[in-house]
């Protein structure tokens, strides 16, 4: 399980450092894409073989399954690990996500997601700000 969160530099060329405390889970080869909230999503192999067996499930569903379906399945990249802990991000995730110089890698259970700084702020800000909210409407 991933948890926690870290900032990263992103260097210039478009490599960021994967946190030691998540890389055994991810091990050497891991799967990136695009993610919900304009995050990036990265899953170890397998879990991804997982994740993509849920959408390819979806690829003849509603607009809706489709679309989500091709946005993570098509936006996806195999990428290294190298012997440093980095991984390079792939331009078309780079725009995806609007990541600039410094990103928040986050542990979310069976992934790690990769946000742009001050996105990743706004994001927490606003679900600190509505957690009473929220954790009404999941109750009920």
């Amino acid at each position: 399980m991933f948890l926690g969160e870290y900032l990263h530099t992103i260097d210039t060329k478009n490599r960021i450092s994967i946190p030691s405390k998540f890389r055994k889970g991810l091990g050497r080869v891991v799967v990136m894409t695009r993610g919900l909230d304009h995050c990036l999503y990265l899953y170890s192999r397998k879990a991804w073989e997982k994740e993509a067996e849920l959408y390819a499930a979806e690829v003849n569903g509603s607009a809706a399954r489709r679309g989500l379906a091709r946005l993570f399945l098509a936006g996806s990249s195999e990428v290294d690990v190298d012997g440093s802990g980095r991984v390079l991000i792939p331009e078309h995730l780079k725009s995806f996500a609007s990541l600039k110089e410094k990103a928040i890698i986050a542990g979310v259970a069976d992934r790690v997601e990769i946000w742009e700084e001050e996105a990743w702020k706004a994001y927490t800000a606003e679900i600190e700000r509505d957690a009473n909210l929220f954790a009404e409407k999941v109750d009920a």
